[in-house]
């Protein structure tokens, strides 16, 4: 009866990890079909400073709105809520579990999570496929026809990096 038990599991893990390996054929990337609305995955990390340990985390990811308004979803590896994010130009909010955090504004919610700020305008721009230039980041575009987008904060320190891959 062990070995029997054995035996399934056993075949069950080797089916799961074929299945795992399976990766499906990805459609062209289409950035107009993307207006306002943005999923994928995304990591962010940032360099260690003189009052916060390094900050990184990587997520799939929701996104809908602009600068001045939206939401923001990030989702654990089972597809369940890990937290969300929304905001206004009045207030910004942070729910993860059973925990709201309220804030002036995004830039605020931002640099307090992560203790550095990132460039939201900017983050958008790129997200849509503009070239915008912005001071002391460095920024990839060279695969956005396949969803990629890489941003790396350079000066001031810490040191940042945004890498998102969009879904089609």
């Amino acid at each position: 009866m062990i070995r029997r038990l054995a035996a399934s599991l056993l075949g069950l893990c080797l089916v799961l990890s074929l299945v795992g390996c399976a990766a499906p054929s990805r459609a062209p990337f289409d950035p107009a079909a993307q207006a306002g609305h943005w999923s994928g995955r995304m990591s962010v990390r940032v360099e260690a400073t003189a009052g916060q340990g390094p900050q990184a985390f990587s997520s799939t990811f929701e996104l809908q709105g602009g600068p001045a308004q939206g939401q923001l979803y990030f989702y654990t590896p089972l597809g369940s809520t890990a937290a969300a994010i929304s905001w206004t130009p009045e207030q910004a909010q942070l729910q993860s579990g059973s925990q709201t955090q309220s804030f002036n504004n995004m830039a605020e919610l931002i640099d307090r999570v992560l203790g550095t700020p990132v460039p939201v305008a900017a983050l958008f721009a790129w997200l849509a496929g503009d070239h915008l230039s912005l001071d002391g980041w460095q920024v990839d575009q060279s695969q956005f026809d396949s969803g990629k987008i890489t941003a790396r904060r350079i000066s001031p320190a810490p040191s940042a990096e945004i890498r998102v891959v969009l879904e089609p």
